[in-house]
């Protein structure tokens, strides 16, 4: 990578939680500037167990609470959730939550998002799209993705599934995206949350393999990527 990709700074910091299935008994709000605000209330986290995500500048002061919350029977109830913390350097991260802002998500990547995506996604894999389903409930669609080549995944999400060197892999977007399935080979990258992948951008390979050649001739390219 290079030294401008190493010495890059997040613009803000985003914050993710998500519910178990069984989050019961509390609630959660969120401290800004000394001000508290409900981030999930118990009875959004058993009807919409979905990711919740919030974002704050580096120099601003943030912090979580946890509420129990009053019921007239003495069963055993327990709020357990899962965070993620993690630096946003492009401001385009597709989180699937209704209280972050969307302004964008399913824009396509430009030129220069493509080449810096490349260098700081989770995963980079070049592949084609089989099939693409709809979950309303968590407003989300899922892409099946028929692997040809893994550049990169910081875990497995892509298994072989013969000999023939294929791999098959699940990628997350946003129902809103309207995502369809078509033909061609594409350059799928993105993030992971909570183990799940989500998709930043994908161009088609050929269209891709143009514009990291332009970058290339001109010498602008982020950082060292290999095509093969």
């Amino acid at each position: 990578m290079s030294p401008a990709a190493k010495g890059m700074r997040p613009k803000q910091v985003t914050t993710c939680i998500k519910p178990s299935s069984t989050f019961q008994g509390a609630q959660i709000y969120l401290e800004r500037d000394g001000i508290l605000g409900l981030l999930l209330s118990e009875a959004d986290a058993s009807l919409h167990p979905r990711v919740h995500c919030f974002s704050w500048l580096p120099q601003e002061k943030v912090a979580l609470f946890l509420q129990s919350t009053l019921h007239q029977d003495i069963s055993r109830r327990i709020a357990a959730f899962r965070y993620e913390l993690r630096g946003d350097w492009n401001s385009r991260l597709p989180l699937p939550s209704s209280n972050f802002s969307m302004e964008g998500a399913c824009r396509p990547c430009n030129d220069t998002e493509i080449l810096m995506a490349i260098c700081t996604s989770d995963f980079v894999i070049r592949g084609n799209i089989q099939t693409v389903s709809s979950d309303a409930k968590m407003q989300e669609s899922i892409i099946s993705v028929s692997a040809t080549h893994i550049h990169r995944q910081k875990l497995t999400l892509f298994q072989p599934i013969s000999k023939s060197g294929k791999s098959m892999g699940s990628i997350h977007t946003l129902l809103q995206c309207g995502v369809k399935p078509g033909p061609g080979s594409f350059l799928f990258m993105g993030w992971l949350y909570f183990g799940e992948a989500w998709l930043s951008c994908a161009p088609r390979y050929k269209d891709f393999r143009s514009i990291h050649e332009d970058a290339h001739q001109a010498h602008k390219n982020p950082c060292e990527v290999s095509l093969d």
